[in-house]
């Protein structure tokens, strides 16, 4: 007997500072994803990780100065500000993480550790990153 829909089991608590990552690469999509993600960090009481990819003849600082740039405009158009930081990441790993999560529905990243993406969680996360 399967069960009724509407038993999904325990339902886990909302994150109460959600953070909401976004890549940045001075595309329009990507302006606008920073802009949505601004608005839903206000709404949220969260946090905007703005990640910049490293790629090859682009120092780790020029990319942060770039990420920083999209996010400040981001900021002036939303009017929201406080709510974001910014990371790099190198080329490689995003290229890994997008090869790997094609076909998925959903890419869910892991909450431990400092660095970002440092090592793989035990769990999931229940935080949704990017839809593919």
């Amino acid at each position: 007997m399967t069960a009724p829909v509407g038993d999904v089991g325990p339902r886990v608590a909302r994150r109460e500072r959600p953070t909401l990552l976004v890549v940045t690469d001075g595309s329009p999509a990507a302006h606008d994803a920073l802009v949505w993600s601004l608005r839903e960090a206000a709404r949220r009481d969260g946090t905007v990780l703005a990640v910049g990819v490293l790629a090859p003849g682009l120092g780790s600082d020029q990319v942060t100065a770039v990420a920083a740039a999209a996010l400040v405009r981001a900021e002036d158009e939303t009017g929201v500000r406080g709510r974001s930081r910014t990371s790099v990441v190198d080329a490689a790993l995003l290229g890994a993480l997008t090869g790997a999560a094609r076909g998925a529905d959903l890419v869910l990243v892991g909450a431990r550790g400092k660095a970002l993406l440092r090592r793989p969680a035990g769990r999931p996360s229940p935080r949704l990153v990017h839809r593919v």
